[in-house]
Formats: structure tokens, C-alpha cells, sequence
């Protein structure tokens, strides 16, 4: 039996908060309006990697308070429009979480999904998280037609650990705003991967 794992869950997005549910709802039904096709569900994406020293949960999220190395965050980034990073409110976190939690996995639609089992690959992907490029959440920095979240930093890790970001699919009916965008960021050499943002608040090692 391996001692590896890249697991991957699809969450449906605003699990928990039906602000963001409601807003997504709003978004997705403008989005299919303008496309001219179906209404599907929304997915925000989280890892787990298992390697022999442990579990590590990777998922980015709103901040909450301070206590971010007690989460294993390793870098933050703004949400909305680069000025507003300033306040805490209007960032967003990237957890390298050794033993976390992923808040809303009860909720997960056909997850958690085995994407990878080689001890390598699960290596390459933890060490690539603090290097994640931290673009405004909700924008379209990269000019790919596809907004920067939490699914273009799954599809970014993915890549970049070896692991074919296109072999991976939301549920049926479903959609995962910002994958395109992590899997055009992953081509482009990292030191030109656009501006890191506001601030990297850990560098510590998982192992």
C-alpha cells in the first residue's frame, strides 16, 4: 500500500455561508446568461497530501483571524482589487496545514478524488505551495477569460507537481470557475508569474 496520496475535494461553493452561496448563484446565472448555456453548480477545490510524516490540507480561504501559523499558512494575497489587500478583510490565505482540517469537507460532492499516489509528486507539490502566485482573488490578471480562486491555485500545485490539471473534472453538471486561469499561470516561468502580493507569512518546512 503507498504511503502517498493526493487527494483532491470538490466543495460546492459558499458551503456554510450563504452570502457566498447567494453570490455565486448571482454570478453563475449571469456567466451562463451571457455563454448562452445551462446553469451549472459552482466548486471550490481543496488537497489533501498524505506523506509518511502526515496529512497536509492545502486550500485557500478568507482569513480569519491572526492566528494564521496555527494553520499552516504560508503566503496571502488580496481579494478583489490589489489596494485593498491592506485590510484583513479583503485577503485571502494559502494553508500548508500539517494535521488541518478542511472546514467544509463533510460537504464534498464525489470526494475526495485520488489524482495522485507517487511519493515525488506529493513531495514537489507541498514544497511548490509557498511559491503559488498570490493574484487578486476574483480578477482576471492574467487576461485568460478565467478569474484567479482557489481552483487556479489547485490547478497550479497540480502542474506543477506533474499531475495533468485536464484529466481532472467537477462533478457532473458541475463547474469550477478559475481552473483555466491556474493552468495558464503553471506554463509561465515562475519569477514572471505576476506580483506575489501583500505579504508571505510563513516559509516553514512540512517536514
Amino acid at each position: 500500500m503507498s504511503s502517498s496520496a493526493i487527494d483532491l475535494y470538490w466543495i460546492p461553493l459558499g458551503a456554510g455561508a450563504r452570502f457566498v452561496r447567494g453570490n455565486g448563484r448571482v454570478y453563475e446565472t449571469v456567466s451562463a446568461a451571457l455563454g448562452r448555456r445551462p446553469r451549472r453548480e459552482l466548486y471550490h477545490s481543496a488537497l489533501a497530501v498524505t506523506v509518511p510524516e502526515g496529512r497536509i490540507v492545502i486550500e485557500m480561504t478568507p482569513i480569519p483571524d491572526g492566528r494564521g501559523d496555527e494553520r499552516g499558512v504560508v503566503a496571502e494575497g488580496p481579494v478583489g482589487a490589489r489596494w485593498a489587500g491592506r485590510l484583513r478583510l479583503f485577503r485571502y490565505e494559502i494553508r500548508r496545514w500539517r494535521d488541518g482540517v478542511i472546514p467544509d469537507a463533510a460537504c464534498a460532492v464525489a470526494s475526495p478524488v485520488r489524482v495522485g499516489d507517487d511519493l515525488g509528486s506529493a513531495r514537489r507539490l507541498l514544497d511548490l505551495v509557498p511559491a503559488v502566485p498570490t493574484l487578486v482573488w476574483g480578477r482576471d490578471e492574467l487576461h485568460t477569460g478565467d478569474m484567479w480562486n482557489s481552483n487556479s491555485v489547485v490547478a497550479w500545485l497540480l502542474a506543477g507537481a506533474g499531475i495533468d490539471p485536464t484529466s481532472v473534472r467537477p462533478p457532473d453538471g458541475g463547474r469550477a470557475p478559475g481552473w483555466r486561469a491556474g493552468l495558464v499561470a503553471s506554463r509561465r516561468p515562475l519569477a514572471k508569474r505576476g506580483d506575489r502580493g501583500p505579504a508571505t507569512t510563513s516559509q516553514r518546512s512540512v517536514a
